[in-house]
Order: C-alpha cells, then sequence, then structure tokens
C-alpha cells in the first residue's frame, strides 16, 4: 500500500502545481506603458476634455440669457 501510495501523491502535486497554460505564438503581447507618467498625462488630458465642456456649457448658457433678457 506504501509503495503505490506515495508515487501516487507525487503524481497529484505535480499535477496540482503545474501552471497555467501558454497562449498561442500567434497573439502578440499587449503593449506596456513605456513611463510611469502616462497615466497621468492620460489623467490631465481628460480633465482638460472635461473643463472645456463645461466651458462649452456656460457659454451656451450665457448665450440663452442674452437672448431672454432681449
Amino acid at each position: 500500500m506504501k509503495t503505490i501510495a506515495l508515487p501516487l501523491l507525487c503524481l497529484f502535486a505535480l499535477a496540482g502545481c503545474s501552471g497555467t497554460p501558454a497562449p498561442p505564438p500567434g497573439d502578440p503581447p499587449k503593449p506596456q506603458a513605456s513611463t510611469p507618467f502616462d497615466a497621468l498625462k492620460a489623467s490631465e488630458q481628460r480633465a482638460r476634455d472635461v473643463q472645456k465642456t463645461v466651458d462649452d456649457h456656460a457659454a451656451e448658457q450665457r448665450k440663452r440669457i442674452d437672448a431672454a433678457t432681449e
């Protein structure tokens, strides 16, 4: 019994520790961020876009108010 249990235990341990399969060779790896500041630049650009939207809406509202008071 001991002679069968030890090899089976080793076999199960090796099977449990096997890694995930490698991705197919046809898929190129996704590009990584080239610098740590890329995320900061993206956030800054998003903030500029939001500010532009707010400014556009404010200008449109001013035009409506001016048209209503005339």
